[in-house]
């Protein structure tokens, strides 16, 4: 079995491909998906079906060339953190974002089961506004 950091990691680069079926291939279907509080897509959404319309989706018809760019990518035994910087530009607003971020993982069972980010909200709500 394939360990959560490289699950993790293989993540990040599906996402770098643009390639959402592979960026959820490993995601549980009661995933817990938590986007913190004043940044777009906030709340805990679950399922990889949720993840993807109110996250994913959400984000490319919004930003344009909006991208995580990944830094480090820590193990931690079922836990990975990933630290690294949102990047991209509002279409409404033409604004640019560039926000330090770090995603909490948890995977148990091949599967990723809880995904958290911590990022600096205010950055994107100036990016929005």
């Amino acid at each position: 079995m394939r360990s959560p950091h490289q699950i993790v990691g293989d993540h990040y680069a599906a996402s770098a491909r643009g390639d959402v079926a592979a960026m959820m291939a490993e995601v549980a279907s009661d995933v817990q998906w938590t986007e913190m509080a004043g940044f777009p897509c906030a709340g805990t959404h679950v399922g990889p079906d949720q993840v993807v319309e109110q996250v994913f989706r959400v984000l490319g018809r919004d930003w344009e060339d909006y991208r995580f760019e990944l830094e480090t990518l820590l193990d931690a035994g079922p836990h990975v953190v990933g630290v690294g910087r949102y990047r991209g530009r509002h279409r409404a607003t033409g604004k640019m974002l560039d926000a330090r971020v770090a995603h909490v993982w948890e995977v148990r069972g091949g599967l990723v089961r809880r995904f958290e980010q911590f990022t600096d909200t205010l950055l994107g709500a100036q990016a929005m506004a």
